[in-house]
């Protein structure tokens, strides 16, 4: 996967940056010989929905462990953080399965308070039983790193709702310098409601690229890479562009197509330069 960034740059020079890039992009397109069928917009509505809640988990997560870290706890917060977004605000619980596997024991829970990222955090002595989405989660969690393997780097989990009562469990490289944020090397496991059988696995990158990190008065228009697996932006694609500080747009070169991340999460389809 190559990745780059673009600068900031005066508006004649940003003209030549972009026919060079234009000529850049022809290069790096993997010569596809069959016709490619075009992507709805329901499709990179659909991606763009999960790589949003991805991003939204992944920041409810680090900040409930965040809030738990805070309170000194007297034993280790768990062997698994699962959250589940209600009503109210994100909740996070830390536990862990029980001998049998049949209960998920939930030793800390942090709730989201108000409209903010804030979590207020309360412990369990005994640990409280889940029978429910935690246990679920944490049995995907188990089943995906039982076929992903052992990595040679930190890696994060996060557990989201899928079609028919399945659950989406993605696996994807965890930030371990500030400033410089992975993406790659990740997939995505379609798994039963059980959290015992894979359904569907998808690679969604092969190899990990880490964004430069952005230093004292440099600004940064935005960054670009080419994907080799699909034709289209991946869930874990728009999780970077939301997670990444600061947060500007990516362009993505897929097979046939050109698409544009904003700032937001939208997914823009472009047109490619003839």
């Amino acid at each position: 996967m190559t990745y780059g960034r673009l600068a900031m740059l005066s508006s004649t020079i940003c003209s030549r940056v972009r026919l060079v890039l234009a000529a850049a992009v022809f290069c790096l397109m993997p010569m596809y010989t069959e016709a490619s069928v075009k992507p709805t917009a329901e499709e990179l509505t659909a991606i763009s929905a999960r790589g949003r809640l991805l991003a939204d988990y992944d920041t409810a997560s680090w900040l409930a462990t965040d809030a738990l870290t805070a309170t000194h706890p007297k034993s280790e917060p768990a062997a698994h953080y699962i959250a589940h977004k209600s009503h109210a605000g994100w909740v996070v619980d830390f536990g862990s399965l029980d001998a049998t596997r049949g209960k998920f024991m939930v030793a800390y829970e942090a709730t989201q308070t108000g409209s903010s990222y804030r979590f207020e955090v309360k412990s369990f002595n005994p640990a409280r039983e889940d029978t429910g989405w935690n246990l679920s989660a944490a049995e995907g969690i188990e089943t995906a790193n039982g076929d992903f393997g052992n990595t040679d780097r930190p890696y994060n989990a996060a557990v989201l709702p899928a079609e028919n009562g399945t659950l989406y469990v993605y696996l994807y490289p965890a930030q371990i310098e500030n400033g410089v944020y992975p993406l790659g090397a990740d997939v995505r496991y379609r798994i039963t409601q059980d959290g015992r059988k894979v359904v569907e696995k998808r690679q969604l990158h092969k190899s990990i690229i880490e964004s430069a990190p952005v230093h004292p008065g440099e600004e940064v228009a935005g960054g670009y890479h080419v994907h080799v697996l699909s034709e289209l932006p991946e869930d874990t694609d728009v999780f970077f562009v939301l997670v990444r500080k600061p947060r500007v747009p990516e362009v993505i070169i897929a097979g046939h197509f050109t698409y544009t991340i904003d700032v937001h999460g939208v997914i823009t389809l472009a047109d490619r330069p003839q």
